[in-house]
């Protein structure tokens, strides 16, 4: 007889299964609930990472299951090709909150970034002349299959997978005239994460915005945002477009959209929505599971009293990193809303990241030189001040010793 396969333990799993696409600690993680996080071994965790900002209402929060339980027992993909009620409820619910007019749905960031790209080609083709160049940014991450990682300017991409894709030219981060300098008749759009979150949570200037919707007005070409971090409640406002004050043509959005199932979607204004029938499908797009989640999550998202409790919980966590960055001689604190980073002025973000692990908390390393923060958006003050203080530890933890020394 052949023996029944050997389930690994929770205890002590194998990894040789997993490809190895990333570094990732020992522990094996079973159980989320809001803020925290559980290992197999029983350790309880204060998450800050949540998922890369995918959490927005933290781990397995009600909403999400009871819709999930609700939309299983209806309906779960019945194709592309046929209309169903959720996807038709939110397109009209994000378009009605962001001011554009025809969305579609995908899986993930990177997918809706592509499609956000197919489209700018596709109308730079119809509208001005063939142009079908993209100018982004250095330092931008906009997702990792191949016409993403060509339109990110995350050092050391360009190496990985050539030949790479054509069609994309890197502007300097807040820089108007870089900009122009790159924009000729083969611009079809000017694409950029408002805040950029890889790099190390580096928001644009509100007048940097200003000055390129003007100039994309002024020249005819398209601009995109890819929301992708910053939209669905992350920077205090529903979308950074409103927090900025700058209307894109194109917006992205993923992650949050969610609230911890893959769905994402690429928005458009009228003008600008020029795909026809065959141009842009995904077996899963616009599935009625996936969408009667988002719908339950933005219309807590969406609230004004929430938004408003993110700004507050914001402004509590940059005012203990600002004092933890003046304890400890570090270096600014950026970013907006719940996506902020701390910059350590030193390539220590590791060590830091490390010790926090090891006293129960999680926050990530955007950069060797800084953390980021993206706790849930309805995080507690407790909840804060606590990982502040376990921060606070894990830098005496890892920094004392060299400043005794010094």
């Amino acid at each position: 007889m052949t023996p029944e396969p050997q389930q690994p333990s929770p205890m002590s799993p194998s990894f040789q299964h997993l490809m190895p696409v990333t570094e990732r600690p020992a522990q094996v993680f079973v159980r989320g609930q809001g803020a925290w996080l559980w290992d197999a071994a029983g350790t309880r965790y204060l998450d800050w990472l949540q998922g890369w900002a995918v959490n927005a209402l933290g781990h397995c929060p009600p909403e999400v299951a009871q819709a999930l339980q609700t939309q299983a027992g209806l309906l779960l993909t019945p194709s592309p090709a046929v209309h169903n009620l959720p996807s038709l409820q939110l397109a009209e619910k994000l378009c009605a909150l962001s001011g554009m007019d025809q969305v579609f749905f995908g899986s993930t960031g990177a997918e809706a970034n592509e499609g956000a790209i197919k489209l700018a080609r596709k109308w730079g083709r119809l509208h001005r002349g063939g142009a079908h160049e993209i100018i982004t940014f250095d330092n931008a991450f906009h997702g990792r299959n191949l016409a993403t990682m060509a339109a990110s300017g995350k050092a050391g991409w360009d190496a990985l997978f050539p030949p790479n894709m054509p069609g994309f030219v890197k502007a300097l981060w807040n820089d108007i005239d870089s900009v122009k300098a790159l924009l000729n008749d083969k611009t079809a759009a000017i694409m950029l994460e408002p805040v950029q979150g890889e790099a190390g949570v580096r928001p644009a200037t509100q007048a940097f915005l200003q000055a390129l919707r003007q100039l994309c007005d002024a020249q005819g070409v398209l601009l995109i945002f890819d929301e992708v971090q910053t939209g669905c409640g992350r920077l205090g406002a529903l979308f950074a477009a409103q927090h900025f004050g700058v209307q894109p043509d194109i917006m992205t959005l993923g992650k949050g959209l969610g609230g911890g199932v893959p769905i994402s979607a690429v928005l458009a204004r009228s003008h600008a929505c020029v795909f026809a029938h065959g141009d842009q499908g995904g077996t899963y797009a616009g599935n009625p599971l996936m969408c009667a989640v988002s719908l339950a999550v933005m219309d807590t998202l969406s609230q004004p009293a929430f938004l408003a409790h993110v700004r507050t919980m914001g402004a509590l966590l940059r005012q203990g990193l600002q004092s933890l960055s003046q304890r400890w001689g570090l270096g600014e604190v950026r970013g907006v809303g719940l996506l902020l980073a701390l910059e350590l002025g030193s390539d220590r973000a590791a060590e830091v990241v490390q010790a926090c692990r090891e006293r129960g908390f999680l926050v990530n390393a955007a950069r060797a030189h800084c953390l980021r923060m993206m706790p849930r958006l309805n995080s507690t003050e407790a909840e804060i001040l606590e990982g502040l203080a376990v921060l606070d530890a894990s830098l005496a933890q890892v920094l004392a010793p060299a400043m005794q020394n010094a």
